[in-house]
């Protein structure tokens, strides 16, 4: 880093800023521009980014007390060189390093100790110990490590046969020399935690007791990228721990772990989570977005595993490289686990059913630990359960499915005034129960706008790419109302699952209701109406169901509402209406919430 005539006082404080404004850039988590008025250097709303792909540690070569305290209080490690100090000299050169760290509160095993193995006795050129035994090195290394702390070394040489011999027997023999050591002296190891990110830590969690599998991927509050895990779709969250499994003996170890602390417990699948549960504040969070798996076991059957922390608009690339779809919600960012237990209600349920009806096999893990495999033979009470209600009996890892030969679908988009609402509400219900199953319809409706009528919109989707049959499909819901805008196209069935792929920001849990309709009759049409036009919902939206949904008996699952035609969905911003009107709503809509 330039520093331009400079005093070597003023070098180290430009370095100091430059530090400073290095780590500002990469802190992605922080919202808005970098700013900063420096002696040295100054920024006026610099762009953060780009994120580092891992956490980037900044290490300083340092030998002048001015210089060794900056990297007792800002640097991640110091990176001297044999050539340019004296071994002897090593030990009051730490000290000063350490003594500027707990003045800056900072625990002085943050900082890596890292040596440039040059001069003489490290010269290959010299006839140094590089050209002798194994366990020369080990013993002229090991002072280094057990006295000065030193973790890692530079070898000063590009000779290929010194760097594998460094490599396959000098590190691991040094490696077993230190570790015999410092448990034979009771020296405690393990990594450091900024004093900021201790302070950060929740009451009720025994941070120490995690289990070691789970330890290098847990983030707790003040980690970097913690702004990435600690939210939900629509519900902010600040948990005080979130363990990431990748494997089901993981997700056990996770449970048996959380059960025990006095925090609260959620479950994230790694998809979108509209109700909130998937993160909480102060408390212990298991996401299982890290077991994201697709696998086609057998294409020709449509046989598929997936893992319970894909999301869907990754599953839906995948197997249509196969020529197979799953319908599967109507957002790409839905996760696997917490759609394919409560239902699925997605772009092709009337022509294949709900995703809970395709599975034919669930890996999950229980509240006691025991790691299952259900089915119709093996626990077919579970199998029965995890199908509609799996969130209750267990931790949900993977599922198997059996896809549909669909590659393309034909969509068709349709915006409609909507201003007589009650009337186009009747009708829409009308033209929509008499399409083949084939088609499944979403209705979407929002608020009047600017003095104009409500605008509906609507997608059409048409489950195959039979396109002849696809227009005499959709040709009817052009008569439900004005129709102001409309399009079809032949798409990949992949195309429709649109939605954010990257972390969640949560942007706050609107008050949401639900109910399952048998019909849309009038009285439902007027309740929907009105909830509109009073501002008591903001957006309500009309899935169609029926078709391969309702020829599932009853009891074949958890998901009894087999006769239902429609599924509503009403979000507003406040809770008291819904809560005042909540039985009026139950009478009006015609099913169940």
């Amino acid at each position: 880093m330039g520093g331009g005539r400079r005093t070597p006082g003023q070098s180290v404080d430009a370095l100091s800023e430059a530090i400073d404004l290095i780590r500002d850039v990469w802190d992605t988590d922080e919202r808005g521009g970098v700013r900063r008025q420096g002696e040295h250097y100054s920024v006026h709303g610099m762009k953060r980014g780009p994120e580092p792909a891992h956490d980037i540690r900044i290490w300083l070569g340092a030998y002048k007390p001015r210089m060794l305290r900056l990297v007792g209080a800002k640097a991640d490690g110091w990176l001297p060189s044999l050539g340019y100090v004296q071994p002897e000299d090593l030990a009051g050169l730490n000290a000063t390093i350490d003594d500027s760290a707990r003045e800056h509160g900072r625990d002085s095993r943050q900082i890596r100790r890292l040596l440039n193995l040059t001069g003489a006795a490290f010269s290959p050129a010299s006839g140094g110990f590089l050209q002798g035994l194994p366990e020369q090195w080990v013993e002229e290394l090991l002072p280094l490590v057990l006295d000065h702390g030193f973790a890692t070394f530079v070898l000063p040489t590009d000779d290929p046969r010194a760097i594998d011999t460094f490599g396959r027997e000098v590190a691991p023999a040094l490696r077993e020399a230190v570790e015999r050591e410092r448990a034979g002296a009771g020296t405690p190891t393990g990594p450091a935690r900024p004093a900021a990110a201790l302070t950060a830590r929740r009451s009720g969690i025994d941070y120490d007791a995690v289990p070691h599998g789970l330890r290098d991927t847990a983030v707790e509050p003040g980690d970097q990228g913690f702004t990435k895990v600690r939210h939900g779709y629509m519900q902010r969250g600040r948990p005080g721990l979130v363990l990431r499994p990748t494997a089901p003996d993981q997700v056990a170890e996770a449970l048996a772990y959380a059960l025990e602390q006095d925090a609260p417990l959620n479950v994230r699948s790694g998809g979108h989570g509209i109700s909130g549960r998937s993160t909480n504040d102060g408390g212990v969070v298991l996401d299982l977005g890290r077991m994201n798996a697709v696998e086609v076991l057998d294409a020709g059957s449509g046989l598929v595993r997936l893992g319970a922390g894909a999301r869907w608009g990754e599953v839906g690339s995948v197997l249509h490289q196969h020529g197979l779809a799953i319908s599967s919600g109507d957002h790409g960012g839905v996760g696997v686990g917490g759609l394919a237990t409560t239902g699925g209600l997605g772009y092709m349920s009337r022509a294949h059913g709900l995703t809970i009806d395709r599975l034919t096999a669930v890996e999950l893990v229980t509240a006691a630990g025991d790691q299952l495999r259900v089915d119709a033979e093996h626990h077919p009470d579970l199998f029965w359960a995890v199908r509609g209600a799996g969130a209750n009996f267990g931790v949900v890892t993977s599922v198997e499915a059996v896809a549909a030969p669909v590659r393309d679908v034909v969509l068709g988009q349709f915006a409609y005034d909507a201003s007589d609402t009650a009337a186009f509400l009747r009708t829409w219900g009308e033209v929509a129960e008499a399409a083949p199953r084939e088609v499944t319809a979403f209705l979407t409706l929002g608020q009047a706008r600017g003095g104009q009528g409500p605008v509906a919109q609507a997608m059409v989707v048409f489950a195959g790419d039979d396109t002849d049959a696809a227009v005499r499909a959709l040709e009817p819901f052009l008569k439900v109302g004005p129709v102001l805008d409309q399009r079809a196209q032949v798409a990949p069935y992949p195309a429709l699952l649109v939605g954010h792929a990257g972390p969640h920001e949560g942007g706050g849990t609107p008050v949401a209701r639900s109910a399952l309709l048998e019909h849309v009759t009038d009285e439902s049409a007027e309740a929907m109406t009105r909830a509109l036009a009073t501002g008591d919902a903001y957006f309500m939206q009309l899935r169609q169901v029926g078709g391969a949904v309702n020829d599932v008996a009853a009891d074949a699952t958890a998901y009894p509402h087999r006769t239902a035609q429609f599924s509503l969905a009403a979000m507003g911003r406040r809770a008291e209406p819904w809560t005042a009107a909540g039985r009026s709503w139950a009478r009006r809509r015609g099913g169940s919430t």
